[in-house]
This record gives C-alpha cells, sequence and structure tokens, in this order.
C-alpha cells in the first residue's frame, strides 16, 4: 500500500480517536516529553540564548529522530504502520480536551458561578483570571479556542501531512517547549528565544490555514477574511494575529485589547474593533467553530493520500519523490 494511503488512514484513524476519547489520561507521551524537557532544563538553564538555543535543538530533535526510527521499523508492515501513525495522531491532537475545558468554563459561567470559572481558566491559557468578570472570562476563552485550534490541531496536521511521524512528532515537541520555556518571564527571556522563534516558524503554515478555514467555516467569511487581512499585521504574535483575527470576524465579535500575564499587563490591538465583545454565550459558537475547522482541516490533510492516483507529489516519510519517479518515468523537463 502506497505510504501517503497508509498516512491517510492512519491520520483519520487517530483524529477519531481524540474526538472520541479526548486525550489519553494515563501515559501520555506529550506529557512524558513535557516531564523529560524541564528535567533537562533545569540541567541545561542558563541565561543566554545559545544555551536555549541547544536545548531547544536537543529537546525537539529526540522527538523528531524518535519518531522517525519508530516509523522506519514499521514501515514495510502497512498495518502496523497505520496503527502507530493513528496512535501518534491521537497523542498530538488535542481537539476534545480544548473543548472539553472550553465548556468547562461556559457551564461555570451559565451557573453564575464566576469564581470556577477563574479557577478552570488556567487550563486553557496562561491569562491571570483573578480581576476578570464573566464577559472578559468569555473573551479569554474564544481567544484560546481560536489559537488552540491551530496550535492543538491544524498545525499538527499539516505537519504530519507534510513529515509523516516526524512531523507530527516534531511540531508537537516544538510547539511543548514553546509553551514550558517561549515566554518573556525574567527566566525564559533569552533562554526560551530560539524554542519561541522555532514555533513561530513550525505554527505559520497552519495558523494561515486556521485563519483561511475559519473564514469559510462561518456565516459571515467576508468579515473573517477582512478583519484578518485588516487587523491581523498589528498583532505581536505572527500566528496568533491572524487566527485571532479570522475567529473574531467570523463570529462577529470583538477580541484583543487588554490582559494581563503573570501580573505584567499587555495592550494588544483590538481584532474587529466594530463588533460586540464575547459574553458567555459566544464560547459554543467559538467551539463550534472549532470544531468545523479541524474537520476541514482533516480532509485536506488526508483526502489527497485516499485518491486512486495520488497526488502528483507526494510526501513520503523519510523522503519525497514525485509519482512519475515513482514510476521509472523521466519528467518531461529533464536533462
Amino acid at each position: 500500500m502506497r505510504a501517503d494511503r497508509v498516512y491517510a488512514y492512519g491520520a483519520a484513524l487517530g483524529f477519531l480517536g481524540d474526538l472520541v476519547a479526548g486525550d489519553p489520561r494515563r501515559g501520555h507521551p506529550v506529557a512524558a516529553f513535557g516531564r523529560a524537557a524541564g528535567a533537562l532544563e533545569r540541567r541545561m538553564w542558563r541565561d543566554d540564548r545559545f544555551s536555549g538555543t541547544v536545548y531547544a535543538a536537543l529537546c525537539a530533535g529526540a522527538a523528531t529522530g524518535a519518531a522517525a526510527l519508530a516509523g522506519r521499523a514499521v514501515r514495510p508492515r502497512a498495518a502496523l504502520s497505520a496503527g502507530l501513525t493513528a496512535a501518534c495522531t491521537w497523542s498530538v491532537l488535542g481537539g476534545t480536551s480544548l473543548a472539553r475545558e472550553a465548556r468547562a468554563v461556559a457551564a461555570a459561567l451559565d451557573a453564575g458561578d464566576v469564581e470556577a470559572a477563574r479557577a478552570r481558566l488556567p487550563h486553557l491559557c496562561g491569562r491571570d483570571p483573578q480581576h476578570l468578570d464573566a464577559d472578559a472570562i468569555a473573551r479569554a476563552v474564544v481567544e484560546s479556542v481560536a489559537e488552540n485550534t491551530s496550535d492543538a490541531v491544524v498545525g499538527a496536521l499539516v505537519w504530519g501531512a507534510l513529515g509523516g511521524l516526524p512531523g507530527l512528532a516534531g511540531f508537537r515537541a516544538v510547539n511543548t517547549l514553546d509553551a514550558m520555556v517561549g515566554h518573556r518571564s525574567p527566566r525564559h527571556l533569552r533562554f526560551g528565544w530560539a524554542a519561541a522563534r522555532l514555533d513561530d516558524v513550525a505554527g505559520w503554515p497552519g495558523a494561515r490555514l486556521t485563519a483561511a478555514l475559519a473564514a469559510l467555516a462561518s456565516p459571515h467569511p467576508l468579515d473573517g477574511l477582512r478583519t484578518w487581512r485588516r487587523d491581523a499585521p498589528a498583532h505581536p504574535s505572527p500566528n496568533a494575529g491572524p487566527v485571532e483575527a479570522a475567529f473574531a470576524g467570523a463570529l462577529r465579535l470583538r477580541l484583543g485589547g487588554t490582559l494581563s500575564y503573570a501580573g505584567r499587563t499587555e495592550h494588544r490591538p483590538v481584532l474587529g474593533p466594530a463588533f460586540p465583545a464575547p459574553t458567555p454565550a459566544d464560547i459554543p459558537r467559538a467551539i463550534a467553530l472549532s470544531r468545523r475547522v479541524s474537520a476541514l482541516a482533516l480532509a485536506l490533510t488526508v483526502l489527497p493520500g485516499l485518491l486512486p492516483l495520488g497526488p502528483l507529489f507526494r510526501v513520503v516519510p523519510g523522503r519525497a519523490r514525485s509519482a512519475g519517479a515513482a514510476r521509472g518515468v523521466t519528467p518531461p523537463c529533464a536533462g
């Protein structure tokens, strides 16, 4: 069976596993990677960019290399290869956990329990919830759902389609490192610089696809596209900006503005300034849009591998080759 078809079957099964069961409750590979990366950080930490660059390269390289070796070991057996791809896809996706946490905050707000919603919010994002009212919490949830649709689902599917198992594992490793050290705290401002920049690069294609799909999957596609084009460039994040702006337009909500992270106040640009601010009633709308975007991203990344003839250029884990070259046909422009 073609390698791209094996990957497509495995990725679809892994997506279904996340949809039905969510994250594994025990023995989660991403959690194990995080513990190992945390232990290595304690040994390697220095207040400089060079040490952080070596650290990021070691962690991301180890995850990518391990996935490549595992994929190579099972490649001759299509069923094993598809099963490993399914397990890896399931472990790196987080769409169901994202929706579950967002619904939990929404349920607390619906019950009028703002304190419970504040206590639950750190499961979704890193901002300080202590002084947030119900509408501010709702805004934080909608923004987190938007950004994590790219980070937890679409970005992983894109890199899986491009690079197979190494792409899946490498993207999740880079994204996890960014969450651990890629922020502007005094400890990580320099040490986490490389992890943050690497995450910017890895997240670029998934963020653009997420933004485009958010606009197209909404009842207001032109608003999504206009808000993305107009407001995203002012956002400090090259990837969160397009995604949040597209969600703002797609949902016709005003996002962005002042927020607080670990005692630091940030003034971010307003996205969709003509729209009303989010309320708790808008959280289910954001979750539903996230689910539609995720399903469309799955279709775009696995369907080419299931087509009878396959794409003209197939991405095969470990090597890239054209369909013509696979049959020994010399391209017309060769020579």
